[in-house]
């Protein structure tokens, strides 16, 4: 039984708890007691989780965010020195020195976190945004090299993750891409292109895996307080007349929908491409 509860989405009975399910689906006879007393338990306590690109900003929000829920953290960066110090201050039981934009460090990352966790319950795909540009400012080399940080990096840990969740039959998988996945941005050449095409690969492997109980979102930030913000040379007053709620994002709010989506509350939600935004997007 304690196999079966600790995994997410099992419908397993438990004594302990009030629906008859840890994961059970809500339904119109649970309905009534739900309402009279809500308790948002995220199942995410002792979970394995891996995060990438998360020694500052986004990535690092993300990790502390789920450390926060209990988790335990396997966490990646390009820099030594920085990953490891955000390690310390988190918590994670593994902080690795990987550069994603590598051949075969998508299943680095996977293979040393599994053995030094003991398995892996929720990827977090994320990379360093590519070389910004107008098309001919762009050399065959930097589409080459973007292909490969954002594209081959996020190909290579999900084949290394799931033989790993479809053999316990569960699992999260969430990539943090951006709103240009959906709406291209002037000058994002790089980022528009390959971006949307994860939202494709997204949508394709929920219809695969999902009889496995493994679940695949994206989450597309808008603008957010980072260094890449400042990287891309925007100016903040400027931006946040396009945006309706009149302010840009912060990191920890990227954090919780991570965070939600990875829960034991999210387990119906696949293939879905979510902005955080603050209304920014004008499509549907």
């Amino acid at each position: 039984m304690a196999d079966e509860e600790d995994r997410f989405g099992e419908v397993a009975a438990s004594p302990n708890s009030k629906f008859g399910t840890d994961y059970g689906i809500i339904t119109e006879t649970n309905l009534t007691v739900l309402n009279e007393e809500w308790k948002m338990d995220l199942g995410l306590k002792g979970k394995k989780v891996f995060v990438q690109g998360s020694s500052t900003g986004m990535g690092f929000a993300i990790a502390k965010g789920f450390r926060a829920e209990g988790a335990e953290l396997s966490i990646c960066s390009s820099d030594k020195e920085r990953i490891e110090k955000a390690g310390r201050e988190i918590g994670a039981k593994a902080a690795l020195a990987i550069d994603l934009s590598k051949k075969g460090a998508g299943v680095q990352f996977v293979e040393e976190g599994v053995k030094k966790m003991g398995g892996i319950d929720v990827l977090i795909l994320n990379t360093g945004g590519p070389k910004k540009g107008q098309f001919q400012e762009l050399s065959l080399g930097d589409w080459e090299a973007s292909f490969r940080g954002l594209w081959m990096s996020a190909i290579e840990s999900i084949h290394a993750a799931l033989p790993h969740m479809k053999k316990q039959r569960s699992g999260r998988i969430l990539l943090l891409t951006s709103v240009a996945a959906k709406e291209p941005i002037s000058g994002l050449t790089l980022s528009n292109s390959y971006r949307a095409g994860l939202l494709g690969l997204t949508k394709t492997l929920s219809r695969e895996i999902g009889s496995y109980n493994i679940a695949i979102n994206t989450v597309l930030p808008g603008y957010t307080k980072t260094e890449r913000l400042v990287e891309l040379s925007k100016d903040e007053k400027a931006f946040t007349s396009h945006i309706p709620m009149g302010r840009l994002g912060t990191p920890e709010e990227v954090a919780a929908l991570f965070v939600f989506l990875a829960s034991s509350q999210a387990v119906y939600i696949t293939g879905q491409a979510i902005a955080v935004d603050g209304g920014y997007l004008h499509s549907i």
